[in-house]
């Protein structure tokens, strides 16, 4: 009688879990699809930033030389080929203060 007990607990407990877990995935779907539009004492949208008022501050890595917010990429990926990270690996390794001493009787 008690495994009965058990079984259905765990079943109930299972299905509030799926049902919770869909739940979960229209919400982020719906959000997902959600326009963002920044409120109106937000300075993301404009091009000129007041850095004197305490409202508008921008993060100093988001803004180029003049103050200016930029309109570029943050990050910049270069594609490299596996010799080139392989020999930019061996580098950092046989630069590495830690590495064992090679002896005769190992080479």
């Amino acid at each position: 009688m008690l495994h009965l007990l058990y079984i259905l607990a765990f079943t109930v407990i299972a299905f509030l879990a799926i049902g919770n877990l869909l739940r979960s995935l229209v919400t982020v779907s719906m959000d997902s699809q959600r326009r963002y539009t920044p409120p109106k004492n937000s300075s993301f949208g404009r091009k000129e930033v007041n850095l004197s008022s305490n409202s508008a501050t921008i993060h100093p890595e988001l803004l180029d030389e003049r103050g200016q917010p930029i309109d570029e990429p943050l990050l910049v990926m270069r594609s490299v080929t596996v010799e080139d990270a392989r020999q930019q690996l061996d580098a950092l390794y046989q630069a590495s203060p830690n590495q064992p001493k090679e002896t005769e009787e190992d080479a």
